[in-house]
């Protein structure tokens, strides 16, 4: 971070302002010719919502006002940066959303018009247009695998590949087991080697780059992507740009993972899983790839699933202790079973924090929501497809009599699945307090008859366990889609009484979200020496000493 800072701030500053002439005030040491400014409308801005970034406002004010922002340079002085991930994350997500203000504003609108083509192109790369190319890189990642996933549940990839062997068409066989190479962590680090090789030579630039990429530098810059999408597409779709204060303090401690979890549940985690599910329906039912060319295929998009997933457990100071990991997993089951309320915050009670993250949807209008429903919708290809792969369906209804039944049958489980909830969130708030075991009671029979259910059906329909998971990749997406719907529509969920089984379903998609993240981190943190690692990658030699001395020493006072 600190390095694409240091090109940032000079050679990026350079060109910006000369030959390209799009410099806009990045940055408060910036100084404003007083008497220009104030006889041309001054520099305030009405809106802290729109105008989050405010300094860059100043510079498209002067420039649409026939102004122009130089760039010189007297001393470089080094600045309080952010250091720590959440920290950098944090930064990253303001200037996202103030970036996608940006976009909506009438400011760019007007420099849009005015400038000439060439100064157009440059103004569009250098603000708005680096989240746009970021968003694309992403939204091609999932164009590309949920085409794959249709291709693949709806048989068509199979007919192809059938007809193709039948032809001897070998470029039609490869078109299908097409790649999707997606570069992201190594474009980002180019401005750093050029203002590293200017400035040190190239051949120190060359080893700071193998250095830092043994450092999971692109891990870091993938990771980046996902903040900087996500806050920049929600702030397209639904506004609400807010000022988030990073404290810049000396952040070299142990982040717990309930916090980690507040901070990338939203922007990382819940993406990475989608990406996760689409690659393993990939791997099950496509025909198109196996095995090497499986893997050829989909190697840089497992690579983002597990930047997405795992970055903020690698560089989280001591993310591999095995005490601090059951301090934290214990931290976040208090967390996330604490009741909300009035006056509770968003770090002491999961539905505080849940509440506080919809906030943007009920201040959006109605295209807002509408979108936000309309993307929902593509969680149910999930079930619609999967439903007919099913080894019992295929084997006890043949033909296309089946469709309908077994699609309707597939509904029938998921509405069971939703009474069951309403019937637990009812006995929560009407036994769980005084009357502890009839609500211990009600739960053991709720799972007596799942247990009797899944008996019936292994007995009559010939279920294989196979045919359990299959069905357990069929319908969590298909929860998810009914759980972001009825947070969009939620004064008509309310109006029908049925907020609290959507509570209840949230709950529950939360903590089977945590136990798949949180599983591997406890894996591999049982082994000491992933903690080593870990310490000797991300800090200096000196550090990593200090750290051990620390745990010798916090060791000592535990035992007295």
């Amino acid at each position: 971070m600190s390095n694409q800072e240091t090109s940032f701030v000079t050679i990026g500053q350079r060109v910006l302002a000369r030959p390209l002439k799009v410099r806009f005030h990045y940055g408060h040491p910036d100084v404003f010719d007083r008497i220009f400014h104030v006889t041309r409308g001054g520099i305030s801005k009405a809106s802290h919502g729109i105008n989050l970034s405010e300094d860059i406002f100043a510079g498209f004010n002067s420039t649409l006002r026939r102004g122009n922002v130089t760039h010189h340079e007297y001393i470089q002085v080094g600045k309080g940066r952010d250091v720590g991930l959440n920290q950098i994350s944090l930064f990253e997500a303001k200037v996202a959303c103030g970036n996608g203000e940006q976009t909506l504003s009438r400011d760019i609108y007007r420099l849009g018009h005015r400038f000439d083509f060439f100064r157009m192109l440059s103004c569009y790369y250098t603000t708005i247009g680096f989240y746009v190319s970021s968003m694309i890189v992403v939204l091609t990642v999932y164009a590309f695998l949920y085409c794959k996933l249709y291709l693949s549940l709806s048989g068509l990839e199979e007919s192809i590949i059938k007809y193709a062997r039948a032809r001897g068409n070998d470029p039609l066989k490869a078109a299908m087991a097409s790649q999707s190479l997606v570069q992201i962590g190594f474009l980002m680090a180019l401005p750093m080697v050029m203002e590293m090789g200017l400035e040190r030579g190239f051949r120190t630039a060359l080893g700071d780059i193998i250095i830092m990429q043994l450092q999971l530098a692109s891990v870091f810059f993938t990771f980046s992507l996902g903040t900087k999408v996500h806050y920049f597409g929600r702030t397209i779709l639904h506004g609400g740009a807010k000022y988030r204060a990073t404290g810049r303090g000396f952040v070299v401690r142990h982040q717990k993972f309930a916090e980690n979890y507040r901070m990338y549940s939203r922007s990382h985690f819940v993406k990475g899983l989608e990406l996760l599910i689409l690659l393993i329906c990939y791997k099950i039912y496509g025909k198109a790839a196996s095995g090497v060319g499986f893997a050829l295929v989909t190697a840089s998009m497992w690579f983002l699933v597990t930047s997405f997933l795992f970055a903020p457990f690698l560089f989280n100071p001591s993310g591999f202790e095995w005490q601090k990991i059951v301090d934290d997993w214990d931290d976040w089951s208090k967390w996330i079973s604490s009741q909300g309320g009035i006056g509770v915050p968003a770090n002491k009670s999961w539905e505080s924090w849940w509440d506080e993250e919809q906030e943007h949807l009920q201040h959006t209008g109605f295209l807002g929501r509408f979108w936000e429903i309309f993307l929902s919708l593509r969680f149910f290809i999930y079930q619609y497809g999967i439903v007919y792969q099913l080894k019992a369906v295929k084997e006890s209804t043949p033909g296309r009599s089946r469709s309908a039944i077994v699609y309707g049958l597939s509904w029938l489980v998921i509405v069971a699945m939703m009474i069951i909830l309403k019937i637990v969130s009812m006995g929560r708030k009407k036994f769980s307090a005084d009357f502890q075991l009839m609500f211990r009671l009600l739960k053991l029979f709720l799972f007596i008859g799942s247990v009797i259910t899944l008996v019936i059906l292994f007995t009559t329909l010939h279920l294989t366990v196979g045919d359990i998971f299959q069905s357990l990749l069929a319908f969590l997406p298909t929860g998810l889609a009914i759980l972001q719907i009825a947070q969009a529509c939620r004064p008509v969920v309310k109006g029908l009484k049925m907020w609290g089984s959507v509570k209840a379903l949230a709950r529950g998609y939360e903590y089977m979200m945590a136990l798949v993240i949180f599983a591997p981190v406890a894996v591999l943190a049982w082994f000491p020496f992933v903690s080593e690692f870990q310490t000797r990658l991300l800090f200096n030699q000196a550090f990593s000493r200090g750290l051990q001395i620390q745990r010798i020493l916090a060791g000592g006072k535990k035992n007295k």
